[in-house]
C-alpha cells in the first residue's frame, strides 16, 4: 500500500484528490501543523501521533508501509530526496490552465480582489524560486494528472478510472518491467520509419534483446542505408525492399532456438509483422507479449495461433491523466 504526494501549482485541485483518496480510498492525511521555513523542522500529524522533521516522517511511513497515507504537497528538498527512493511513494502531479486556476484562487472571499498579475507572481515564486520548487516535483512525478474543469466531480471521475492503486505504479509486473525494457532497446534503433524494441525472456530471465535497424556492415539506416525507410513509401508498403532487421528478427538472431527452449516469452513494444510471426513460431516461443498494434494484427494472430503461440496485449495504466 502506498504513500502518495500531492504536488502542483496554486489551486490545481489537490485538495479534491486529497478528498477523493480519502473519502472513496480509504486514505489517512499526513497533516502539516507547523509550516516551517526550508531550514527548519516541519512539523505533522497522522492521527494523534506529532512527528517533528523530515526524518521522522520518513521512518514513520516506511514503518507503516502496508498503510494508505497521503500527505498534500511536498514540504522540503530533504523529505523529497529520502522518500522517493522508497518503493511504496508515488509522486502525483496535479495541473490545470492558468486561467482555471486564478478562477478557483479568485473564487475564495479574501482573495477575490487579486489580480492575473498578482496571481501569476504567486505561481512563479512557487514554481521557479526553490530548490524545492513545483517544476522540480513534476519532472520527477510518476503521475500527471489534467484538471482543467472547474467542476469538482469532473476531477472524481478521472480519478475513478485513472486506476491510481495500480501495483505496476509501484513496483512493476514482470509484464511491466519488460515491456519497459522493451521500450528501452527500442530507443538504440536507427529506422528511420519507427523504433521497435524486444526483448526475449526464459523463466523471467533475459535472454536476448533486439531493436530494428540495417544488419551488421550496413550503413545504419537513419544514415541512408536502407533506401525504403528513407523514402516517402506508406506504411506496409514495398516490405520486401527493406533492409531493416526487425526487433524480434534481431533478438531471435542473437538467442538461437536452443537458448529459446520451450517456454521463452517474447516481449516486443509492437506486435510483430507477419515475417517476424513465421520466425517466432519456427524457433518455439510460447507467447508474445505485445504493447502498440500493428497493421498486420489480424494475419499475425492466425499464424501465431495455428504456431502454437499464445499471443495477448499488455496495457499498463496510464501516466498522464487527461
Amino acid at each position: 500500500m502506498p504513500l502518495v504526494g500531492l504536488t502542483g501549482p496554486i489551486c490545481s485541485g489537490k485538495d479534491t484528490l486529497v478528498e477523493f483518496l480519502v473519502e472513496e480510498l480509504d486514505f489517512k492525511l499526513i497533516e502539516r501543523v507547523y509550516k516551517a521555513d526550508e531550514a527548519s523542522d516541519h512539523v505533522y500529524q497522522v492521527d494523534d501521533e506529532i512527528l517533528v522533521g523530515a526524518n521522522a516522517l520518513i521512518d514513520y511511513v516506511t514503518q507503516r508501509w502496508r498503510s494508505r497515507l497521503v500527505m498534500n504537497g511536498i514540504p522540503s528538498t530533504q523529505f523529497l530526496n529520502g522518500i522517493i527512493k522508497r518503493p511504496f511513494f508515488l509522486l502525483v502531479y496535479v495541473d490545470a490552465p492558468v486561467l482555471t486556476r486564478f478562477r478557483r484562487y479568485r473564487s475564495y472571499p479574501h482573495k477575490k480582489n487579486t489580480t492575473l498579475e498578482q496571481f501569476c507572481a504567486i505561481q512563479d515564486e512557487a514554481a521557479f524560486k526553490s530548490d524545492n520548487s513545483v517544476n522540480r516535483h513534476r519532472s520527477l512525478a510518476q503521475v500527471h494528472i489534467n484538471n482543467d474543469a472547474f467542476e469538482k466531480p469532473v476531477l472524481r471521475d478521472k480519478l475513478r478510472s485513472a486506476d491510481m492503486m495500480n501495483n505496476d505504479r509501484f513496483r512493476p509486473s514482470w509484464d511491466s518491467y519488460f515491456m519497459q525494457m522493451a521500450s528501452l532497446a527500442a530507443m538504440r534503433s536507427n529506422c528511420m520509419k519507427r523504433r521497435v524494441g524486444c526483448v526475449l525472456v526464459r523463466d523471467n530471465r533475459i535472454i536476448a534483446t533486439g531493436y530494428n535497424g540495417t544488419p551488421r556492415g550496413i550503413k545504419n539506416c537513419n544514415e541512408g542505408g536502407c533506401p525504403r525507410c528513407n523514402s516517402a513509401l506508406s506504411c506496409g508498403t514495398d516490405l520486401h525492399t527493406c533492409l531493416c532487421l526487425h526487433a524480434e528478427e534481431n533478438a531471435l538472431l542473437e538467442a538461437g532456438r536452443e537458448r529459446v527452449g520451450s517456454n521463452g516469452i517474447l516481449y516486443c513494444d509492437t506486435c510483430p509483422c507477419l515475417t517476424c510471426s513465421v520466425k517466432i513460431a519456427q524457433v518455439g516461443i510460447s507467447e508474445v507479449v505485445y504493447s502498440t498494434s500493428y497493421s498486420m494484427d489480424n494475419h499475425t494472430a492466425s499464424i501465431l495461433k495455428e504456431g502454437g503461440v499464445r499471443l495477448r496485449q499488455f496495457v499498463p495504466p496510464e501516466n498522464n491523466v487527461f
